[in-house]
């Protein structure tokens, strides 16, 4: 074992402890309906909404501080203190699964140039902020420095982390094998903002159209490569279960993997979910964003069974001439700058689910939440939701400002609003 795998006998009695505490969580009741909430809500047949916090971008706020020494007992006590916090403090609608997951080391894809970024601590010492290295300063001298370079995945230490994992809590908590590297490869636009600049990307679109165009297919040739790569490689991972598979959304669906997945055994990303978004494209009109970004988004979804588009960026002036037609659509985010009774109209009836993103302000400012405020919010999304399959996911929170419990007063406050309103 290597010095970076080395688990302690105390550490280990510790961690086999915790994955006892989140196998019980686990076997819950409560968790089986979950499940069955959640397979009615992505076939479009459910009787409520579904509600998530996501609580990725805030979990130094909630979580527990370690009491493990080792990096390797550390990373495993992070992530069984993940689901405990969530089931004893939280509450919403996550699932949390009887399994452990070891992920692939699967390399980023890279074209040959440097991105790298440099953070700064903010006054609690959370390194959110950075600086990036933009090696395109113009497309006609720089896009040819760019490159297709291969792919790469490291089997043996993804198997030797296993072993870790399984002898120290895999009799509790078996492992699995997961595939986090396409949770949010399949957006183009923020490649390119990484490797261009955003003010520059902004330039270019209008100074540049069709050297635009050719910058996105590059990179969209470069993402569908690691795609066929991955394929090929058997590397990807069923995500229609209790499986990340949107922002901040789960996968749990019987519609995937396809008829020729279920039948073959071998997946292809028709059998998966895709995720993707163009945040970083806010700035530009409508008719640009036709004409030059979303042909690749067409490209990429057609790879996928099912896809989950948006994050941040409000989607509603993009929604009639581009998103409306974007193939294999099941969600779309509907931000806190997003129209919402204009999407609540386009939604309503059809085969898309309204996945709702309410303001991270309410739990990221302030003290206390404002629940007079906070219940209003979430009224209006219930009314303009009305007729449509809806979610209500938390993202983007980067602080409770030392009060833990205010996700999971939240949480109450939209039950409780559903139980009155849906």
């Amino acid at each position: 074992m290597s010095q970076n795998n080395f688990i302690s006998p105390d550490e280990r009695t510790y961690l086999r402890e915790m994955a006892r505490q989140v196998l019980e969580c686990a076997n819950h009741p409560v968790m089986e309906e979950r499940r069955r909430l959640w397979y009615a809500h992505n076939a479009m047949t459910s009787e409520k909404p579904i509600v998530v916090v996501e609580e990725g971008s805030f979990e130094d706020d909630l979580l527990p501080a370690c009491k493990c020494v080792s990096e390797a007992a550390r990373e495993i006590e992070r992530n069984l203190q993940i689901p405990l916090t969530n089931f004893h403090l939280v509450g919403d609608d996550k699932v949390i699964s009887p399994e452990y997951a070891v992920y692939w080391r699967i390399r980023e894809p890279a074209y040959g140039v440097s991105t790298d970024r440099h953070f700064a601590a903010d006054s609690a010492g959370r390194k959110i902020g950075f600086s990036q290295q933009h090696p395109i300063a113009d497309l006609e001298t720089d896009l040819p420095k760019l490159h297709h370079l291969p792919f790469a995945v490291d089997r043996s230490g993804t198997a030797a982390w296993r072993a870790v994992v399984e002898e120290t809590i895999g009799d509790i908590l078996p492992t699995r094998i997961d595939n986090a590297s396409l949770r949010w490869h399949t957006s183009p636009s923020q490649r390119i903002v990484e490797l261009m600049g955003l003010e520059n990307m902004m330039i270019a679109m209008a100074e540049d159209p069709d050297g635009m165009r050719a910058l996105y297919r590059f990179i969209t040739d470069d993402m569908e490569a690691f795609l066929r790569w991955q394929e090929a490689e058997g590397l990807l991972v069923p995500n229609n279960g209790n499986d990340y598979a949107g922002a901040g959304s789960f996968g749990f669906t019987e519609k995937l993997p396809t008829e020729q997945g279920r039948q073959s055994g071998k997946l292809t990303t028709k059998d998966l979910w895709g995720n993707m978004n163009s945040q970083e494209t806010v700035g530009i009109s409508p008719s640009m964003f036709e004409a030059v970004v979303f042909p690749s988004y067409l490209r990429l979804a057609e790879n996928f069974g099912m896809v989950y588009f948006g994050c941040c960026e409000p989607v509603h002036a993009i929604w009639d001439n581009c998103l409306s037609k974007l193939p294999n659509l099941r969600k779309v985010s509907v931000s806190a700058w997003c129209d919402e009774e204009m999407m609540g109209e386009r939604l309503r009836g059809g085969e898309v689910i309204y996945s709702r993103k309410p303001s991270p302000n309410f739990i990221g400012v302030g003290e206390k939440l404002d629940e007079e405020a906070f219940r209003a919010h979430i009224a209006r999304t219930l009314t303009a939701a009305r007729g449509c399959t809806l979610e209500i996911i938390f993202r983007d929170i980067y602080t409770v400002t030392g009060d833990r419990d205010k996700p999971g007063q939240a949480v109450r406050i939209v039950r409780e609003l559903i139980d009155s309103m849906w």
